[in-house]
């Protein structure tokens, strides 16, 4: 992908960080040239999408054996694999569409294990405006892969290995993701929370979602990476 066809979608995934910071922050200088005004855009790290509200309660853990698991209105299945579980779940149809354009549903089909974190429909939502629907085209495959794949982290981790993680890191745990690009795991006020190394948040809403090829914690929150560097080969 040439480097004129990224600026549009890096842009628009800028979008909404510039126009939180326009709420909190007044320009000194009213009369700024375009041309100050691009070179501050260009300084920017990649932006979150709109902030990601704390859930109201704890983490909520999957369902014992004994009681089914429901995501999205539907039954995960233990004996499923993650793709077969989402492809049931109407809050996460953007995620399937996301890891069908990227082509990595074959790759979420195999063995793994892996750990996946799972945005919701109304995360994708909170990307400024037409953000999912340029990521969705080929020509962005590459950026869409290094987001989906920094959801994802090898090997099984419950809610309970996490939290293990967070606690003897001293309260932070870092998750190696397959992008090759850490997520950043703390406890705020009970819930765990992510933080994408571009900087956005999202929180757990349900964690231990079962599948036979890992785990799957749904998130309220779409983590963006600093999509300034290459996306990692997808775990095989």
């Amino acid at each position: 992908m040439s480097r004129s066809s990224k600026l549009p979608l890096v842009l628009s995934l800028m979008a909404g960080a510039a126009a939180l910071a326009a709420c909190s922050e007044t320009m000194a200088d009213g009369d700024m040239s375009s041309a100050s005004t691009t070179s501050t855009s260009a300084q920017m790290a990649t932006p979150a999408p709109s902030p990601t509200p704390t859930p109201s309660t704890g983490m909520s853990a999957g369902a014992s054996a004994s009681t089914s698991v429901m995501v999205g209105g539907a039954p995960m299945v233990a004996t499923q694999t993650i793709v077969q579980n989402a492809a049931k779940a109407n809050n996460l149809t953007t995620l399937v569409r996301a890891v069908q354009a990227a082509g990595l549903d074959g790759t979420l089909s195999g063995a793994g294990p892996f750990t996946v974190f799972a945005p919701t429909d109304q995360a994708f939502a909170a990307l400024p405006a037409g953000t999912v629907d340029s990521l969705l085209q080929p020509a962005a495959k590459q950026q869409l892969t290094t987001i989906l794949t920094h959801h994802v982290v090898s090997g099984r981790l419950d809610a309970a290995a996490i939290q293990s993680q967070i606690e003897a890191g001293g309260g932070t745990a870092q998750l190696s993701t397959v992008s090759g690009q850490p997520l950043t795991a703390t406890i705020v006020n009970g819930n765990v929370q992510l933080r994408s190394s571009g900087g956005s948040v999202g929180f757990v809403d349900q964690a231990d979602v079962p599948a036979s090829n890992g785990v799957v914690h749904i998130v309220n929150g779409v983590l963006i990476p600093n999509l300034n560097q290459g996306a990692a080969a997808p775990a095989q």
